[in-house]
């Protein structure tokens, strides 16, 4: 499935995990702890039962918790393995949600339009940053919202989210992140601004190491969570 935003490797990588994507002792438990956090920060920047589009699901860790809170969520990835992950686990949930195998760029040429989105950890995953944003900022109707959370590219970063997370804790596989993909807070706000999209709010997210929990703090050097609206 060519896209501009889609790297192939990225997406084999990724696909590689879709068995053992809902194993939460697995290569995606940091996702698993932070997802509490993630969700109840969107949470509060969507409308009530809104259509969400949910950018990059992978096996729909996120896609499911916010179909829980009662959006109307389309989960899309690129990978095969874990859409078809993804529909296993939901399997007889009775959730307002659905799975597509697809990309950004694929609903944007179909005329799709959400009134949110979500994109947790995926930007720093894509080839062309800015251009992958602006097809989000096409498929928002107006006056909605794209809740995005990524990684900072600072030296705290590179020493804790790349060689202690994939390296020296194995929280994550070698090769999961590179740190020159990183995206920092200004230069997500000018992207978005280039897109057609007001940054509205953003927050820090910190792992407490001693409680494996995750909580939002004002210091976003390493992991980040942001809200920008379609005016």
């Amino acid at each position: 499935m060519p896209s501009d935003s889609v790297i192939a490797a990225e997406v084999a990588q990724f696909d590689a995990m879709a068995a053992r994507w809902w194993d939460r002792t697995g290569p995606m438990a940091p996702l698993h702890a932070m997802n509490g956090l993630r969700v109840a920060w969107a949470c509060r920047h969507l409308k009530s039962g809104s259509n969400l589009l949910d950018i990059g699901c992978g096996a729909g860790i996120a896609s499911e918790a916010l179909a829980r809170k009662g959006h109307r969520v389309t989960g899309i990835d690129a990978a095969s393995g874990v859409i078809a992950a993804a529909r296993v686990h939901a399997e007889g949930q009775l959730l307002p949600l659905t799975y597509r195998m697809a990309t950004a760029e694929a609903l944007r040429a179909e005329g799709a339009q959400f009134d949110a989105i979500t994109a947790l950890e995926v930007i720093e995953h894509v080839a062309k940053p800015q251009e992958f944003l602006s097809t989000l900022a096409g498929l928002l109707a107006p006056g909605g919202v794209l809740v995005l959370s990524t990684l900072n590219r600072t030296r705290r970063s590179y020493l804790m989210a790349k060689v202690g997370a994939e390296y020296l804790l194995r929280m994550l596989p070698v090769g999961t992140h590179d740190w020159a993909k990183f995206v920092t807070p200004s230069e997500a706000g000018t992207m978005l601004r280039r897109a057609g999209l007001r940054l509205s709010d953003i927050s820090g997210m910190q792992l407490r190491p001693l409680t494996g929990q995750w909580r939002e703090t004002p210091d976003t050097g390493v992991n980040y969570i942001l809200a920008a609206h379609k005016d």
